[in-house]
């Protein structure tokens, strides 16, 4: 290959990457660990030993664990069983059934938890009913442990809808065919033929799935309580305390190390090939009826049961956000308290709408910045495939092994004082923290995306853009950034529709003057929270199911585009097994 004459636009190209590299991944990163165990310049374990003897941040760290390990289990046994419904088993009413399966992807995190919660809260019909049944019912069962399992375990299921359906889609057909005709029972062939082929989606959700449990935060928030702690809400009291921020990094720190444990066992097993599905036919695998007819009534009741229990947070979210105040706070509903006021409430003005504007303006901005960043370092990688584009690649992975708690309190300690690579600006307690933490926390995914999409375009379109005299920036406004839209619009509004509801992250970077969508619902959440607040935040969160939808549809759902998005929904799928908790725990706690 030729080599390259000198770019001066490339150059400061690759200056600006560095820079932001270097000021926002790795010294926040490092800063906080060297002054928690460097104080006044020499080693001091001081702040581990004053964790270790805190029996609560100890409980904290086990109930994490324990929470894990129960949502590696329930969530895999839901997320198959509805795969299953979907596409492998023939169920009656699937068509329309199946939709309640997706609910959490249009909404998550503290809205879901806000839809749980008027469910089965004190006052929801779940909470009513028992009560009415058994009148010695405890109205605040719904609490601790056992809620916050139920409420992830449901939760949790949107990559298994998305991406374990996309595997089970490429199951080699004839294979199952053949299985039958050499005498194969219909379960024999299910659990020798077609699970097997789903091992590596398998795998990487169950990993997922751990480090979602690991780093819960809104879920133990609405639902834990004081008898339920987990780790990322301890560290949350913590930050919040001047004197206790470095037992906040130091149990950052722990979740951070977990993480990059976990993850690396996972690319380690990877590597090694030991999940791999060697199907490689394209034969379209077709619905099986269950021969059973007590195994097909039972599947069938399982389908219909899964369905209510998705389908009823959605419709309490929507049904009460049309109801007054009286409504609201005690679960009854007549004709006479439904209502309009609500949403002519949330539109009377920008003070009620500011929640929305603010979570809005951070999520246009932060998924511009980061897409348009992590295209131009894609373009670079495939351009100069050297050792420096191989470091930068690892280096922009760094908040991908983090979890977006310990980034959080970097961001947070490190900005709380003049830099001079910021010339001597303090960026914590101002707008600007919260947007770089958007930003750094997507780069992972959006990378991802972004190469997947760049490398899917044969070098033979770029060659013979270059004979006919175009140069690079020219090849790449013109030729590759068309083709690659579709992938960059999909994973804008991936970025996008998680962002506006996030709380994991926005709590501990966020101006109390401009508060986001996901810390005003999740308020609203508390039990000794005003009820035209709730009733506000109803409104909200109906409004954020609606453009989450209308967002999915547009970008999703263009025909134009079905051929081309190929390209992000393969890119999506590998990034996703290897991405770990940032997807899967901002769209789901």
């Amino acid at each position: 290959m030729a080599r390259r004459r000198f770019n001066p636009i490339i150059w400061v190209l690759a200056l600006l990457i560095g820079y932001v590299v270097v000021a926002f991944l790795i010294y926040p990163n490092v800063l906080p660990i060297y002054e928690t165990f460097f104080p006044e310049g020499t080693f001091s374990a001081e702040s581990v030993t004053k964790l270790l003897g805190s029996d609560r941040a100890v409980q904290s760290v086990l109930n994490s664990i324990l929470l894990a390990v129960i949502l590696v289990v329930t969530v895999n046994m839901v997320g198959v069983t509805i795969v299953l419904l979907i596409h492998y088993f023939d169920i009656k009413g699937i068509s329309w059934i199946k939709w309640s399966f997706y609910t959490t992807i249009v909404y998550s995190g503290v809205a879901l938890n806000f839809g749980y919660k008027l469910v089965y809260g004190e006052h929801g019909p779940i909470t009513q009913g028992l009560m009415a049944m058994f009148p010695s019912w405890d109205e605040r069962w719904f609490n601790g442990l056992f809620a916050v399992a139920f409420v992830m375990t449901f939760a949790c299921t949107s990559f298994h809808v998305l991406f374990l359906s996309s595997a089970m889609k490429s199951v080699d057909f004839q294979t199952v065919e053949a299985a039958r005709n050499l005498g194969a029972s219909q379960w024999t062939i299910l659990r020798r033929v077609v699970l097997p082929t789903l091992k590596p989606t398998l795998f990487a959700m169950t990993i997922l799935t751990f480090l979602a449990g690991l780093g819960a935060t809104s879920a133990p928030l609405v639902f834990g309580g004081d008898e339920f702690e987990t780790i990322t809400p301890m560290i949350l009291t913590f930050a919040n305390s001047s004197s206790s921020k470095e037992l906040a990094t130091v149990l950052a720190m722990f979740l951070g190390i977990v993480t990059i444990i976990v993850l690396s066992f996972m690319l380690r097993s990877e590597g090694k090939g030991n999940f791999m599905s060697l199907s490689k036919t394209k034969s379209q695998l077709k619905k099986q009826t269950i021969e059973n007819r007590w195994v097909r009534f039972f599947f069938h009741v399982i389908a219909y049961v899964l369905f209510v229990i998705y389908t009823m947070p959605v419709a309490a979210i929507v049904l009460y956000s049309f109801t007054d105040a009286k409504a609201i706070s005690t679960g009854l509903i007549g004709w006479d308290s439904l209502t309009f006021n609500n949403y002519q409430l949330a539109f009377s003005g920008t003070d009620a709408l500011q929640p929305y504007i603010v979570s809005l303006g951070y999520g246009f901005f932060a998924s511009l910045l980061v897409i348009t960043f992590c295209l131009l370092c894609a373009y670079l990688m495939r351009v100069y495939n050297n050792r420096l584009t191989k470091i930068l690649d690892y280096l922009l992975m760094i908040p991908w092994f983090l979890p977006a708690t310990l980034i959080a309190v970097g961001l947070t300690v490190t900005f709380n004082t003049a830099q001079p690579f910021l010339f001597g600006h303090i960026l914590t307690g101002t707008l600007w923290l919260l947007l770089i933490g958007y930003v750094v926390v997507n780069i992972p995914f959006t990378l991802r995306i972004a190469k997947a999409a760049f490398f899917g375009i044969g070098p033979d379109i770029e060659e013979a853009a270059r004979n006919l005299g175009a140069k690079g920036f020219y090849t790449f406004r013109k030729v590759m950034l068309p083709m690659i839209l579709p992938a960059v619009l999909g994973v804008f509004a991936l970025n996008f529709i998680n962002i506006i509801p996030d709380y994991d992250l926005t709590v501990f970077l966020y101006h109390p003057l401009y508060e986001p969508l996901g810390i005003t619902i999740l308020n609203a959440t508390n039990a000794n929270a005003a009820v035209d607040t709730k009733a506000l935040n109803l409104v909200y969160t109906v409004i954020l199911m609606v453009m989450n939808t209308a967002i999915l549809l547009a970008v999703y759902g263009n025909v134009r585009f079905r051929r081309k998005k190929r390209v992000l929904r393969e890119s999506a799928s590998h990034s996703n097994l290897h991405h770990s908790h940032d997807n899967m725990s901002r769209s789901t706690q």
